[in-house]
């Protein structure tokens, strides 16, 4: 068989050859000498039949031969890492995990932090690591950099496996002092429109940012961007800006600040959030442990409090 015709630790190499297109480069990222990393690409070579790395002027560029290599080879690494990772028999209360979740400060406010907390007294040795959104969440599942990615289903992949968690809807949020606004629950669109907004701003648009430009186009007036849903309602506070958050963060934030929470003007499509998860890992007992807990976690979520509907402030 051809895999017998190579050493398997190879691959992890080829891997680093092919990220980093460069020697140099992939000898650090492998902790070994350039001469052994010369050694290895001169194995690579020999077994696929292919110089893979050429040099081009001043540069080194991969062959098209290796450009194909590079989505194979990360699969075989994240299959390779399932497998040592799966264990025949899982116990929370002693397995041992590194667990990765790409997520926003949305989730983790809304969802996530409370969660967690109850998984760590049932799976005490599960490390977590929250990592920020993705835009390109299948090459970063397929990389096995990430285990999870947590976000509006509008931009998952269909690479991978997902579940709905839970659906949201948006609230305005402003500041209770604000002069502007009347006695009502809600506010023309008029007027929506021509208050200043303090807007969510990131390099994939979030749902409701995306519905409501192609909706309606430029015709808010923005006063303020900023880089995470957390940082939106403290910002509203003092001032006669308004905000649109999702619904759950909005009555978060309201316990704390001094927060008036109004209906928007217009009927928005709710806020999608899924889990999504490495095609790889489906069987994997500590993944299926965890999954089960996130998924049950979001039906609990499902049936809070009716005042989280859409009019009921």
């Amino acid at each position: 068989m051809r895999h017998r015709r190579i050493d398997l630790n190879l691959i992890v190499a080829l891997q680093a050859l092919l990220e980093h297109r460069n020697v140099t480069r992939a000898a650090l990222a492998m902790n070994v000498t350039q001469s052994t990393m010369s050694g290895i690409l001169g194995r690579l070579r020999e077994s696929f039949g292919d110089q893979l790395l050429v040099q081009v002027g001043r540069h080194m560029r991969l062959t098209p031969l290796a450009e194909s290599l590079i989505g194979p080879s990360q699969n075989v690494i994240e299959h390779i890492d399932a497998l040592l990772d799966t264990q025949p028999v899982f116990d929370p209360a002693t397995a041992r995990r590194n667990i990765v979740i790409a997520t926003s400060d949305y989730v983790v406010t809304a969802f996530l932090g409370d969660l967690l907390s109850a998984i760590a007294e049932e799976a005490p040795g599960l490390r977590f690591e929250l990592a920020p959104p993705v835009t390109d969440w299948g090459s970063e599942v397929d990389a096995g950099s990430i285990d999870y990615v947590i976000g509006p289903s509008h931009v998952s992949s269909l690479s991978h496996p997902s579940a709905v968690l839970f659906e949201d809807s948006y609230t305005i949020v402003a500041w209770s002092g604000n002069c502007l606004l009347g006695e009502g629950s809600t506010m023309p669109l008029a007027q929506f429109e021509s208050l200043g907004h303090v807007v969510f701003h990131a390099a994939g648009r979030p749902w409701f940012e995306q519905w409501y430009f192609t909706e309606y186009g430029n015709s808010r007036r923005i006063e303020m961007l900023v880089s995470g849903f957390n940082q939106i309602p403290p910002l509203v506070v003092g001032t006669r800006r308004i905000a649109t958050v999702q619904t759950r963060l909005a009555v978060r934030a309201a316990e704390y600040l001094p927060l008036r929470l109004l209906q928007l003007p217009m009927r928005v499509p709710p806020l999608v959030e899924v889990l999504q998860w490495s095609r790889h890992r489906q069987s994997d007992p500590v993944h299926s442990w965890l999954r089960g807990r996130l998924q049950a976690g979001a039906g609990r979520l499902a049936t809070e409090d009716e005042t989280l509907a859409p009019g009921a402030f």
